[in-house]
């Protein structure tokens, strides 16, 4: 197939919504905005990376590079309006792939109600493939940032906990089917993006999303705040616990370390301010780096170039 013809099979299916006064077809889109300011954040899948063919399917992929993109915009306490989308392919890829991409990607953007706007779609040599989302989102209350944490603060999540990563270890055993539920969270993961404007509402002063584990993202907030992080493992206990039968000992490294969950981190003035739905797992201290019942933490995520 040509260019033109690919993205004309794509195009009729994009999902739209109100604020989309131009869309796919022109140089750029044009949306409208509520609040005069404008959230963006972008991020890239690569085959062989971030994915495998033998584990992921398309719509697996399309699913969780808006999962991966929305939950970013959330974690600002804002809502995501827009989304463009870069395909880089190589001219063997099967037609069949990108439709089953394209089908991921509609479902997870319409769930939500999130324009896909357009993007982008080039070549690329024998073997490649690559995903580019830039999300567009605003938010009607001050932005949560990472660096806001002060000691006294409690620490909680919304979502999940090491299922991403339990579901990961199964795929690299060869054993998915021992918990199949753990495997398709780690294919397809939800973030709780309603609960980003939940929690900046009820006074969030730091919040991410958890990318690359508890351990590194609790990290980046105790640094960008200048306070020490404290975990409490009777709080995590009971999420290790509901891993250890699909992966036994590693169960503890998915909670801690383990990447692509996707789930909301927060921080609060107080246990009263912890809206519904999260959980408490610590609280904010003096002095700096993340600590599991007073013992120093290290570890977790993905280094694209660590040797």
């Amino acid at each position: 197939m040509s260019e033109d013809d690919l993205l004309a099979l794509i195009f009729p299916s994009l999902p739209t919504n109100d604020s989309v006064l131009v869309g796919p077809g022109d140089d750029t889109a044009q949306l409208a905005t509520g609040s005069g300011a404008v959230l963006a954040t972008t991020d890239a899948m690569v085959l062989g990376r971030d994915w495998r063919d033998e584990w992921s399917t398309g719509e697996d992929v399309g699913r969780k590079c808006v999962a991966q993109n929305v939950a970013d915009i959330a974690a600002m306490g804002g809502v995501t309006t827009g989304l463009l989308i870069t395909l880089v392919a190589a001219p063997e890829t099967n037609v069949a792939w990108v439709q089953s991409f394209t089908k991921g990607l509609v479902a997870a953007a319409g769930e939500i109600g999130v324009a896909v706007l357009g993007g982008d779609l080039s070549s690329a040599p024998a073997g490649v493939r690559m995903i580019s989302v830039t999300a567009l989102g605003e938010t009607e209350v001050p932005v949560v940032h990472r660096s806001g944490a002060t000691p006294g603060d409690v620490i909680a999540f919304a979502g999940s906990l090491g299922r991403s990563a339990a579901g990961l270890e199964l795929l690299q055993r060869g054993t998915p089917d021992l918990a199949p539920e753990l495997v398709a969270y780690h294919c397809r993961p939800r973030a709780a993006y309603e609960q980003g404007p939940v929690a900046a509402r009820c006074g969030a002063t730091a919040m991410l999303d958890l990318s690359d584990g508890l351990v590194r993202d609790l990290g980046r907030i105790a640094k960008a705040s200048g306070v020490r992080a404290q975990l409490d493992g009777a709080a995590l206990a009971p999420f290790v616990e509901a891993l250890a039968t699909a992966v036994g000992e590693e169960a503890r490294a998915c909670v801690l370390t383990g990447g692509e969950e996707h789930s909301l981190l927060a921080t609060f003035p107080d246990r009263g301010a912890v809206p519904e739905g999260w959980h408490v797992l610590g609280t904010v201290g003096e002095g700096a780096g993340v600590v599991l019942d007073g013992e120093l933490q290290h570890g977790g995520g993905w280094d694209h170039f660590a040797g």
